[in-house]
């Protein structure tokens, strides 16, 4: 009886061990890590984690959010980053480049000396602070307070 026991402990501990073993190899296998860092450049080579978009007005990379932001008209009292738009102007301020929300981004232009800029039926009017209008109904509006501009150069204002 002390001899098939002795057997069924030594077979049991072999077994166990080799059971363990595989697992053991499993666990400490590497974890493989898929991101790359800087692989989330867009088309343009802007660096979407850092903040960056494509301007078609000024034809680089900026972080919009350093414009004039406005906040959605439905809700005036959010100030909520994700849901405002933000306006970049030229340098001559006939122009400026409306970012949306839903990472979409238009040109609106003026003419002659009006107080607006329009693009179909969007409309940017200039008054007491900033206010966008589509089809005629107010969807954000801004005190018109203006962040530095940052481009490629992440330099406020293109300093070195």
């Amino acid at each position: 009886m002390k001899n098939l026991l002795k057997l069924i402990a030594i077979t049991s501990i072999f077994i166990s061990c080799k059971l363990n073993d595989a697992t053991d190899e499993e666990v400490k296998a590497p974890v493989k890590d898929s991101t790359i860092v800087g692989a989330d450049k867009d088309e343009n080579g802007c660096l979407a984690s850092a903040g960056y978009t494509w301007s078609k007005l000024n034809k680089e990379c900026v972080k919009a959010f350093t414009g004039i932001q406005l906040n959605p008209a439905s809700d005036a009292a959010t100030e909520d980053e994700t849901l405002c738009a933000y306006v970049l102007f030229n340098e001559d301020g006939d122009k400026a480049e409306i970012f949306l929300p839903d990472d979409k981004s238009f040109i609106v232009s003026k003419s002659g000396s009006e107080k607006a800029w329009s693009f179909q039926d969007y409309q940017l009017i200039g008054q007491n602070g900033y206010q966008l209008k589509k089809a005629g109904q107010l969807v954000f509006s801004g005190d018109g307070e203006i962040g530095s501009k940052v481009s490629d150069s992440d330099n406020p204002d293109g300093q070195e």
